[in-house]
């Protein structure tokens, strides 16, 4: 690769050890692909794990003198100070969060401990280069914002807010975000659930190819959030469009860039019902109910709240956000009701961290695939729905047709 005298200075060790070891993992991975160079970015985004591996490899970058060029967002831990109230901690898992939140913030990032950071605190505009890690990320920012990210690791994000550049290579060139398949949506897409199935659902079709979906009319956030989430955990797509709507496929030939699609593909109601009972464990009694994954918006809360006012649930109930949203559903009311019912929300806590432990071997709802696929190495199976049905399971202890 061809380094400016400021890389070579970076990789030569000038600047400590930490960005030395930063701008080896950037080289190796442009090399990687065949980047020619490295370019600047704008902003980045750290899907930190909170595991062993994670911790090692930032505390390296600390106290090898590392700081953070480009101040990086953070995914979600888990909050132990609001989990401690409904459940026993074990010391080792709180002592690895404590010991990642005081090396992140070392480093220099910016402690959001939120999933969708392309929603607040962190949105790019059209055509910025950034450095995005997080499967629900990275879509949501090619696609729906036209700003330009590769599917970052954890490590190489935080490498790239550290020394301030990527490889050039992957979904930063034009050629690469081409559209390769059409898919015709002929599903009614009635609700925002109906886009967690389309996403999950779609990689089937297509294998890991840029797609292309006709048929979609005026998605709102919540749906775009869910059709990129599962994209990228039901398979590795990174980006897609929608015609007449993402910003780079206001027409087909613009899509396609004048050319013409590998094959086209449809995607019809039948194919989401197969979809919805491949994903859901059987109905029948549910032990509890979780959503957040990725972290519910204040309009999702505002419709449990308002489900739950005046009601009393049946089994628990649980909601994770931003801290943004937790302090808005304090403001507005939203809190009281959901705790009066006997649900919680908890921020800044993400649904693949040891904290649910108390809740593995049962069963529970979710309106969420990836938080079911994520579930499953964790002894926890999930009856899987729309948001509207799940509360109402919640609300009866069970769920059926």
């Amino acid at each position: 690769m061809k380094l400016t005298a400021q890389e070579q200075a970076m990789l030569d060790g000038e600047y400590g050890t930490g960005v030395q070891l930063a701008m080896k993992v950037q080289v190796a991975v442009g090399e990687s692909y065949d980047a020619p160079y490295m370019v600047p970015i704008t902003r980045a985004h750290v899907a930190l794990s909170n595991q062993e591996a994670d911790l090692w490899f930032v505390e390296k970058l600390v106290n090898g003198g590392a700081v953070c060029r480009v101040r990086p967002t953070v995914n979600p831990s888990f909050n132990w100070e609001q989990f401690k109230e409904f459940t026993i901690l074990e010391a080792e898992d709180e002592e690895i969060v404590r010991r990642t939140h005081e090396a992140y913030k070392k480093i220099g990032a910016i402690m959001t401990y939120n999933c969708t950071p392309y929603l607040e605190k962190n949105v790019p505009r059209f055509g910025e280069i950034i450095a995005f890690s997080e499967s629900s990320a990275t879509p949501f920012v090619n696609s729906v914002y036209g700003a330009r990210s590769n599917r970052e690791a954890a490590v190489s994000a935080l490498c790239a807010a550290v020394t301030g550049v990527v490889p050039y290579y992957g979904y930063l060139l034009d050629e690469n975000r081409r559209g390769q398949i059409l898919v015709e949506v002929e599903a009614e897409m009635k609700s925002d659930f109906d886009y967690q199935l389309l996403g999950y659902c779609t990689p089937k079709k297509t294998g890991f190819k840029l797609p292309v979906f006709s048929g979609l009319k005026n998605p709102g956030k919540e749906a775009l959030m869910n059709l990129g989430a599962q994209l990228n955990t039901g398979g590795n797509v990174a980006m897609y469009h929608i015609l007449g709507f993402t910003p780079e496929a206001q027409t087909m030939e613009a899509a396609f860039q004048g050319g013409e699609p590998e094959a086209v593909v449809k995607i019809t109601q039948e194919d989401l019902d197969i979809m919805r009972g491949e994903l859901t464990d059987p109905y029948g009694k549910i032990d509890f109910a979780l959503f957040g994954c990725p972290h519910l918006t204040i309009d999702q809360i505002a419709t449990v709240a308002g489900m739950l006012q005046g009601k009393r649930l049946a089994v628990p109930l649980f909601i994770m956000t931003s801290s943004l949203s937790y302090v808005l559903a304090e403001k507005m009311d939203y809190m009281r009701i959901i705790r009066e019912a006997g649900g919680w929300i908890v921020s800044d806590t993400c649904m693949d961290q040891p904290c649910w432990k108390f809740l593995y071997g049962k069963k529970g709802v979710t309106d969420s695939p990836k938080c079911a696929y994520y579930t499953r190495r964790r002894q926890m199976q999930f009856v899987v729905t729309e948001l509207e049905n799940a509360v109402t399971a919640a609300l009866e202890g069970e769920i059926t047709l």
